[in-house]
């Protein structure tokens, strides 16, 4: 099998890395968009993430990747199973890594059922499709801007959901559809829809680096991967397994991470104060400073969190104010919710501990986060 290269030896790109990260942690998240210009690492960190993941425990037969322990998203093909009395093998399987073609065809994308067959012999066959595929697993989309809208409208109410459901002619069959779902596109060949935009949780605008000593770092490292792929991966192996650690033990700590009523407030009067329509982005906000949180190990969230969250849910969603531009960054998002929290005091709202001590640690952390 052709070696991927490592995640961890991808120079540079932080924030797109970032967004991967918290995404694999927590899938309910939502998509990620990168958009770029061409030969940006853009597909590399895509596929570099999913080999990062463990593998998963299946149902060896099924082809939804069903996970064994979670029986109330089973799909219809495994209850099916059950009910005839077939005893089913499990396994581990590792994790897929879909690529959509641009073509791709809606019956491609949710799976087709078999009327004749249904009608004639009373059977319900199903043809699994690229979601069944992807199941727990990441699908990637290429030139995600080129797709047909009705497509994309159909993956990201499938990510958003968490299952595929397909009806023809009063029959109907349903499986698990829980997938990272990363789009990457050049907007030099068109953007978006704003309403499907809106639809992916979170959005990084990437650019090639102008630094000259990083540019010899990227061709030093392609030049030894093209050269000794394995030698290059196992060169790069213990970074990537710790990374891999500590997404699987934030996986396992993300849904303990608490949040209080002065966090949901933060987040709503920075999403309010930027004229951000709708409430998706003060749920994809709190979501993914969760995740941040879990990343760090803490069982709380900071206002550092949800600077760095904001930071990726927002730049697709401003279209009003002086925060009108493609990238915002954590820090300014940082001193925005402080400003606003100030504000919050000044009218009676609860107030934050300020202590001097509490206060020169975040401060220190919010320095060492965003320069990370």
């Amino acid at each position: 099998m052709r070696a991927i290269y490592p995640f961890t030896a991808i120079v540079g790109q932080n924030r797109m890395k970032r967004a991967l990260v918290l995404t694999a942690i927590d899938q309910r998240i939502g998509g990620v968009l990168i958009r770029g210009e061409r030969g940006t690492a853009k597909s590399t960190a895509a596929r570099a993430m999913a080999a990062l993941l463990p593998k998963i425990e299946v149902f060896c037969d099924s082809p939804f990747n069903d996970d064994p322990n979670s029986p109330e998203s089973w799909s219809d093909w495994v209850k099916e199973q059950l009910e005839v009395g077939v005893e089913l093998v499990t396994g581990d399987r590792t994790i897929s890594f879909i690529d959509l073609p641009v073509s791709a065809t809606e019956d491609r994308v949710v799976g087709t059922l078999d009327i004749e067959k249904a009608i004639q012999k009373g059977e319900r066959h199903f043809e699994p499709g690229v979601l069944a595929a992807a199941n727990r697993g990441l699908l990637y989309i290429d030139e995600v801007n080129l797709l047909d809208d009705h497509v994309v409208d159909l993956l990201l109410d499938s990510a958003a959901m968490g299952v595929n459901i397909v009806e023809r002619e009063g029959i109907s069959f349903s499986h698990p559809a829980r997938f990272i779902l990363v789009g990457t596109m050049n907007p030099e060949e068109g953007d978006l829809r704003p309403q499907l935009l809106d639809r992916f949780a979170l959005s990084v605008e990437i650019r090639g680096i102008r630094d000259a000593r990083e540019r010899v770092q990227i061709m030093e490292r392609n030049i030894q991967f093209e050269t000794d792929p394995e030698a290059f991966h196992t060169e790069w192996l213990e970074r990537d397994e710790e990374l891999a650690d500590k997404i699987m033990k934030a996986r396992q700590l993300v849904d303990k991470v608490s949040y209080s009523q002065r966090d949901m407030l933060s987040i709503a009067a920075l999403t309010a104060s930027l004229n951000v329509d709708g409430h998706r982005a003060d749920l994809v906000i709190l979501k993914t400073a969760r995740a941040h949180a879990a990343f760090e190990g803490r069982q709380k969230i900071t206002d550092l969190d949800i600077a760095l969250a904001a930071e990726l849910a927002l730049p697709h969603r401003i279209k009003h104010g002086p925060f009108h531009q493609a990238e915002v960054s954590a820090e300014q998002l940082y001193d925005r919710i402080s400003e606003l929290q100030g504000e919050g005091e000044a009218e009676g709202d609860p107030k934050p501990d300020s202590s001097k001590e509490g206060g020169e640690q975040a401060s220190e952390k919010k320095k060492q986060q965003i320069n990370k």
